[in-house]
């Protein structure tokens, strides 16, 4: 993980995909991302953004395939004790899917589930070393979580991470785009996915770019 910020800010993006060859060139094509290799794991390699470490992509697991697990995005937030961080989530009704577990070279991540199922992940530095002094050339701008109730949903990731409310727009009669964020930033947004909307619940980061038309 290259970067450590306060708990509750959102620090890495990995992409678990069925074809990692293809998804390094489309998204480096697209998103002209780059990738280097993660010392310790062959299997893994770093998204790298004006050669900057940004998050990672490996190959979807087969267990995880064998479950009907989609390619998709998983989001990190930073926090400042895994473990401590796990227990919460439990204590308040979430599951484990991937225990708190060390990061060769320093630190320690877990992968998790909230109460409606929608999967995060998190990262604490411990005595990994500091970040680079550089801000990556592409970020990730705004998450934004669909889900079944974004009520109960709202109540969990403020006790977890700490997440203030920032701003609310209402979407329709009885959906409300709920924004919430640190310091009086806004960081992302939650809202009621639709009846119809062909996926669980889940977490969608946007990559910050310089033209939306041009990326289509």
């Amino acid at each position: 993980m290259a970067e450590q910020m306060k708990h509750g800010r959102f620090a890495w993006h990995d992409l678990m995909t069925t074809d990692v060859t293809a998804a390094i060139d489309y998204y480096g094509k697209v998103l002209r991302l780059g990738t280097t290799p993660f010392e310790g794991d062959a299997t893994y390699l770093m998204w790298t953004a004006g050669g900057v470490p940004i998050g990672g992509v490996m190959k979807l697991p087969d267990e995880a395939q064998a479950m009907g697990s989609p390619p998709h995005w998983l989001t990190y937030v930073s926090v400042t004790d895994v473990h401590a961080t796990a227990a919460k989530v439990a204590e308040l009704g979430g599951k484990t899917f991937v225990a708190p577990t060390d990061i060769p070279g320093g630190g320690s991540f877990g992968v998790f589930t909230d109460p409606q199922g929608a999967a995060f992940g998190v990262h604490a530095r411990g005595d990994a070393p500091p970040p680079p002094d550089t801000t990556p050339a592409l970020e990730f701008s705004w998450h934004e979580l669909a889900t079944t109730d974004w009520p109960a949903a709202w109540a969990f990731y403020q006790e977890v991470f700490g997440w203030e409310e920032t701003d609310s727009i209402e979407m329709d009669p009885g959906n409300t785009y709920h924004m919430f964020g640190l310091d009086g930033e806004s960081l992302g947004g939650m809202y009621n996915q639709a009846s119809e909307m062909p996926a669980p619940p889940h977490w969608l980061p946007y990559a910050d770019v310089e033209d939306v038309e041009a990326i289509a």
